[in-house]
């Protein structure tokens, strides 16, 4: 039975909720809308799921019977350059600047992990490979990629089948009340320069190198990553089937069908360096391209993504002194700031974990139990409540400190756990500050 409705209409999400055993919940409004419409992507993102929430609750039985599967995503996580390109769960949740889509999704699982429902899963998903990704995808966030950025892909097939797996999880296995990251393994791991050189050579689109500049590609602030442990959901869910290679091979064949179709229609497709190269640069020079922050002084935006307009400026052509590449660095693990090889977590853990995070637990007990709300305190004094699932298990941590605004190199003085990520793109002595309404900037 089909339920059309509006996501953000509570009595339409309760609809759709009445009488079901499951609830899938890949629903998004994504990137680069996102992030231009920051209230449609906490409506739907953030309030959705909260409105989903309570509409599974108000069920017979709900919290208990009805099983929830909600996507988040790698964007979570934010930038994670070699050699801190190796993600778990558990790191801190940091969502690059300007990345509002992150910041709700972020609000998404948090209220999903703290929702009382028993049955619940949250699949951080990985970038999406989709085989028409090189006409679909013609947006200028293409160039806030850095060129070294790690990425564990997952096709749009295999996404969709570890969704529908999870169907199949017995109410009784460990696998419910987690969180995972959810990528292709090793087999789909490349660089951000990799995949864009495979592509362009595979479509006989000519040298990247002469459809490029080097500079128009952001060198920090965005995502993606490789993943120690997407292995750990594929275990449970058995969705692993392509790997990079078949990824290529899909989109040889949609690009090749593409290019007969317009034959046939006596349209067809441009092509040649000279063409592509003016597709690209519109794109750089659009309000969200690199070089039109360059050529019109957007300072919030090259410190985010560059650093600043010198180190812009400074940027050599391909092949002189290139970023190190993930395959060629060895990964550093986070410190999660607690012994996690310990089979069963004790109190003394948590309060372990509060102090690398620059706060404290301030619940002098505790159960044991991961989803028992205790009473933390962050560096600067202000309290809030949080299972330890939450906090150990998936990252989060204030919400205080939680973007928007970005205050993150204030946050990173006093927060050890949080500091790992953001110093190896960003020097100890940065001192930026992005207003929650920095986005009107290029809207």
């Amino acid at each position: 039975k089909i339920v059309w409705g509006d996501a953000v209409n509570h009595e339409d999400i309760r609809a759709a909720c009445a009488g079901v055993d499951a609830v899938l919940n890949p629903m998004a409004f994504i990137a680069p809308a996102a992030d231009h419409d920051p209230a449609t992507a906490e409506a739907v993102n953030a309030v959705a799921v909260q409105s989903l929430v309570k509409a599974i609750r108000a069920e017979p039985d709900g919290a208990e019977r009805i099983r929830l599967l909600h996507v988040g995503s790698v964007a979570q996580y934010g930038d994670r350059l070699p050699p801190r390109h190796m993600i778990r769960t558990g790191d801190p949740m940091q969502p690059s600047v300007f990345d509002f889509y992150a910041t709700t999704k972020i609000r998404g699982e948090r209220a999903v992990i703290e929702s009382g429902i028993r049955h619940w899963a949250s699949l951080r998903q990985t970038f999406i490979t989709i085989p028409s990704f090189l006409t679909d995808l013609l947006d200028p966030i293409t160039f806030h990629l850095p060129i070294n950025t790690a990425i564990e892909m997952n096709t749009k097939y295999d996404a969709g089948r570890g969704l529908v797996n999870a169907l199949d999880v017995p109410r009784d296995s460990d696998f419910w009340g987690r969180v995972y990251n959810m990528a292709g393994g090793p087999a789909c791991r490349v660089s951000a320069l990799g995949y864009m050189k495979t592509l362009f050579e595979l479509t006989g689109a000519g040298d990247y190198r002469r459809l490029f500049e080097r500079r128009w590609f952001a060198t920090r602030n965005f995502h993606c990553g490789w993943f120690a442990d997407s292995h750990v959901l594929n275990g449970y869910l058995q969705f692993w089937r392509d790997d990079n290679a078949a990824h290529y091979e899909q989109v040889r064949q949609y690009m090749s069908k593409l290019a007969a179709d317009m034959q046939a229609a006596g349209t067809p497709m441009p092509g040649g360096e000279d063409f592509i190269r003016a597709t690209l640069e519109q794109m750089v020079d659009a309000r969200t391209g690199t070089r039109f922050w360059r050529n019109n002084g957007y300072e919030a935006r090259l410190r985010a993504f560059f650093g600043s307009a010198a180190s812009y400026d400074a940027i050599p052509d391909w092949d002189v002194d290139m970023p190190p590449m993930p395959q060629d660095v060895a990964p550093r693990l986070l410190d999660h700031g607690y012994d996690e090889s310990k089979p069963r977590l004790e109190t003394y853990d948590l309060r372990q974990a509060a102090e690398f995070r620059g706060g404290r637990l301030l619940s002098p007990d505790w159960d044991g139990n991961g989803s028992t709300v205790l009473e933390w305190q962050d560096a600067e004094g202000r309290q809030f409540s949080a299972s330890p699932n939450l906090v150990l298990k998936a990252g989060h941590w204030s919400p205080h400190e939680a973007a928007p605004p970005w205050d993150f190199d204030r946050v990173a003085r006093r927060n050890p756990f949080f500091a790992q990520v953001w110093h190896n793109t960003h020097a100890p002595d940065e001192d930026n500050f992005y207003p929650p309404d920095c986005y009107l900037d290029v809207v």
